[in-house]
């Protein structure tokens, strides 16, 4: 379907703002959902989260070459399509075996979006503007997502099958949006995606892709930042919501229950979010290459103290306050690192790609280090897993601080980034 194209920034505010609805709203209520409804150990449910991640694994780079060789658009509408398929599967089926099959089928639909997403925005704004773009987009995304958290509990209310099943038909209507509505005026498809030699034309796009990641210091960098942030990732993200269901135990407090309570924290974190990062936008918008990797550093490591704290809180209080200011800090440091990470690649003909291998770095780092954390969990105790996986997390200060020594930015950027104005 071809219908009259929006402008690039308006549809990356209304994109972004949409999957942030759709993240609150099946996520929000997910794991009262997993263990209360189907039963799922701490295991099971981080064996969840690696099912996804090997799907991503396996097709990351892949997708990302498809975005470079043929569409930005055609990537991220199949992303819509296949993730909508996934979640409506992991709602319509409470059995742990067809939520792990769907969650392998929702990484590999996060594939054709990872990459593509970021590569369209620098094509069709130019890369020069992406912070401003990343940080405007992330505020309009966490009001979104409160509209999210309020729709998840609603309907989790009635059935805690049915936040997932709504996100799922919701993004199938985006799919449908970008399809129609989304341009793609900065792509020029690739003359080797035009000759008969398609499979040697994807292969020689990756090839590129792996070789600018050898010649550049930082992006090598980068690669390792992914991979150790993904051995912790993926542990926090199965195991959060059971460590306050099961070790520490939410209250009773107003007659909350445990699908209120999870709105409620959903609720908190984007409010703070928003409240922190207001006055931050506009600073973090002027941050060179050399900045933003010493404001991600700071980010880094007050994220190593939060999620430790979060690990060995002993009151429900002290746990939610560790937990808010941990996943507020992780949200602070996504739109800064995306703006760095884009302004270390310089050939944006294989940008999608380049983004993929940081993607398929993350990814590996949540699959090996994910079971890991959940063999700990379930042997010792999910705050024994937790706090390994924070502990996980501090040797990406030393990257951090090697990218700092290299300027944060490759030495032949550096006489261009220097006529930039001071911050």
């Amino acid at each position: 379907m071809r219908g009259r194209r929006l402008a690039a920034y308006p549809v990356w505010l209304i994109y972004g703002a949409v999957w942030a609805f759709i993240g609150s709203l099946v996520w929000t209520t997910a794991a009262v959902y997993f263990v209360r409804d189907v039963g799922m150990s701490p295991l099971q449910l981080v064996l969840t989260g690696t099912a996804l991640e090997v799907g991503y694994f396996m097709f990351e780079i892949p997708t990302g070459v498809v975005a470079d060789l043929y569409s930005r658009r055609l990537s991220l509408v199949v992303a819509a399509a296949v993730s909508g398929v996934a979640m409506v599967i992991t709602g319509a089926v409470p059995d742990v075996a067809a939520i792990i099959a769907a969650a392998a089928l929702w990484g590999i639909g996060w594939t054709f979006r990872s990459g593509a997403e970021d590569a369209w925005l620098a094509d069709e704004l130019g890369p020069e503007r992406l912070g401003v773009a990343y940080q405007r987009g992330a505020q309009f995304g966490r009001l979104a997502g409160l509209l999210g958290i309020m729709a998840a509990v609603g309907l989790a209310l009635v059935d805690l099958r049915l936040p997932f099943v709504a996100g799922g038909v919701v993004t199938l209507l985006l799919a449908l949006f970008l399809s129609t509505f989304m341009p793609e005026q900065g792509f020029s498809r690739s003359e080797r995606a035009v000759g008969t030699r398609r499979l040697a034309a994807a292969v020689a796009t990756a090839r590129d892709g792996l070789r600018l990641v050898r010649a550049h210091v930082v992006l090598a960098l980068v690669l390792g930042i992914a991979f150790i942030s993904g051995t912790w990732a993926e542990g926090f993200d199965r195991l959060w919501e059971a460590h306050l269901l099961i070790d520490v135990g939410l209250p009773t407090f107003a007659g909350l229950d445990n699908v209120a309570w999870f709105g409620v924290l959903g609720a908190g974190t984007l409010l703070l979010s928003f409240l922190v990062a207001a006055p931050l936008v506009s600073r973090i918008e002027r941050l060179d290459q050399l900045r933003l990797a010493r404001h991600l550093f700071v980010l880094h490591a007050l994220l190593v103290v939060t999620a430790l704290g979060f690990a060995v809180a002993g009151s429900v209080w002290a746990a939610l306050t560790a937990y808010w200011a941990t996943t507020v800090i992780r949200g602070l440091t996504e739109p800064p690192f995306r703006s760095w990470l884009n302004g270390s690649i310089t050939d944006s003909r294989v940008r999608a790609t380049v983004l993929s291998i940081a993607g398929v770095a993350g990814s590996a780092g949540e699959w090996v280090g994910g079971p890991v954390l959940g063999v700990v969990g379930t042997r010792w105790s999910i705050r024994t897993a937790l706090a390994a996986g924070a502990l996980l997390l501090i040797p990406t200060l030393a990257l951090f601080a090697r990218a700092i020594r290299h300027h944060g930015r490759e030495p032949e950027l550096i006489s261009d980034l220097d006529t930039r104005p001071a911050v």
